[in-house]
Formats: structure tokens, C-alpha cells, sequence
């Protein structure tokens, strides 16, 4: 009976807090952190944000040239093809003044959280 009590507790309180889940898609779960001003139907639209936030905030660079993270037009193309579909995308990797940058799109329905309720329905 604990146990079940403690899990509750704890259930109640990510919902509200500023803890980022295991799982991109449970996002859908903190209902106060939906936002209708970045909420979209159109996958392109989506990953035009998406882009805007990565190019403001570019990843770093290795000393040898060389590339560190794979190229915009990559991810851009995974993007394209899984969003239609509801799977989630996440671009996480270290900026150039060397703190990380996690920009993530979760769709609703989601693919692999059916069960989730879109929280801006």
C-alpha cells in the first residue's frame, strides 16, 4: 500500500514539474506545458521551428574540422519522413559555447504512446 501511495505521489508531482521525462512522448503528460503557439498540423511548419531554434543556436565545431553532429539536411529529412507518422524527433547535442541543446517535437496522436491524450484537445 506504500509503494502504490509513493507512486502516486510521484506520478502527481512530474506532471507539474519542471523534470524532463524518460521518454520524449510523455510530454503529452504535463498538460501545463501545452501551448497552443507551438502546437502545429503541419509537420513542415513543425520542423521550420524546429530548424529556426537549431540555426540559433548552431552545435559546435571539432578543432579538426571535421563534422561533429550529422548535417541539417539529415535531420531535416528524418524529420519529414517520421512526424507524418507520430513518431517523435529529438536534435540533442552541445552548442558552440559548449552547453546542451535539446529541441524535441512531439506528435499527438503518438506512435508510440497511443494511450496519451493530446493535452490542447
Amino acid at each position: 500500500m506504500r509503494v502504490v501511495r509513493r507512486y502516486r505521489e510521484v506520478t502527481a508531482e512530474f506532471l507539474v514539474s519542471d523534470l524532463p521525462p524518460m521518454m520524449s512522448g510523455h510530454w503529452l503528460m504535463k498538460r501545463t506545458r501545452a501551448s497552443a503557439e507551438r502546437t502545429w498540423t503541419d509537420p513542415v511548419a513543425a520542423l521550420d521551428w524546429l530548424t529556426k531554434h537549431f540555426l540559433d543556436h548552431p552545435p559546435m565545431e571539432r578543432e579538426d574540422g571535421k563534422q561533429t553532429y550529422s548535417g541539417l539536411d539529415a535531420k531535416r529529412g528524418y524529420a519529414l519522413a517520421v512526424l507524418p507518422v507520430g513518431v517523435d524527433v529529438s536534435w540533442v547535442y552541445y552548442n558552440r559555447s559548449g552547453n546542451l541543446v535539446s529541441l524535441n517535437m512531439v506528435c499527438c496522436p503518438n506512435l508510440h504512446h497511443p494511450e496519451l491524450i493530446c493535452p490542447l484537445t
